[in-house]
């Protein structure tokens, strides 16, 4: 619910906001005018604790291995919704795998806390933590055919590694790292997924590398 009234919220603004004429001051009322970020990203997944995986063939053999730590890319489509309450603001999502077979497209709303401000490292860096609601296809054997929703949590630090060149777009571009603990909705002991089965709880931790290429609005 809090993630469909997140998304619903930062369209309507998006459409209702008026644009701020040139060489004014931004002015908001809670939340402020958007902006647009398309984020290539590698994610290495089963970062800690991979969990054991029983596997049975068409003998009825049985082969227990370890899941495999794995190194995804991905594409996000980040529109990040400032607000005036104090080092918070909102994050909307939209992730595609596009290098991976049968993936389908994750969508995220997310709580940004700020504890590190660009404003007080004089746009350097940054940081902050998240809480989001990941809606993303089933984690368990009774929704592996649909979507659920996760709770996902994030920390995630940003440098503006070209911020020397004073160059206009350039000078916004960041590196990013996240680190994510997804506390609901991945595979859990015992689960079976047609031949295999869990023997463990799936790993909950992930971390990304991601580059971050502001598309709208630019500084000029």
């Amino acid at each position: 619910m809090i993630g469909r009234c997140t998304v619903l919220a930062a369209l309507l603004w998006c459409d209702l906001l008026p644009m701020p004429a040139q060489g004014q001051d931004r002015k908001c009322f809670v939340l402020c005018a958007p902006d647009l970020k398309v984020e290539p990203t590698f994610t290495w997944e089963n970062l800690f604790r991979a969990p054991r995986i029983a596997e049975t063939d068409s003998q009825g053999k049985t082969v227990v291995r370890r899941a495999e730590r794995e190194r995804i890319f991905e594409t996000v489509i980040a529109l990040g919704v400032p607000t005036t309450i104090p080092r918070t603001s909102f994050t909307v999502e939209t992730i595609i795998r596009p290098f991976l077979k049968g993936s389908s497209p994750e969508m995220e709303s997310e709580v940004n806390f700020h504890w590190l401000r660009s404003e007080e490292t004089k746009a350097w860096a940054s940081s902050h933590v998240d809480i989001i609601d990941k809606y993303s296809p089933g984690g368990r054997p009774h929704n592996s055919g649909g979507y659920s929703h996760k709770l996902d949590l994030e920390l995630d630090t940003a440098v503006a590694f070209l911020k020397w060149t004073n160059r206009p777009w350039l000078k916004d571009v960041e590196i990013e790292t996240s680190l994510d603990y997804v506390a609901s909705g991945l595979p859990r002991a015992g689960d079976r997924f047609g031949n295999q089965t869990y023997l463990d709880n799936a790993s909950r931790w992930s971390f990304s590398l991601v580059f971050v290429l502001p598309l709208a609005p630019l500084s000029r």
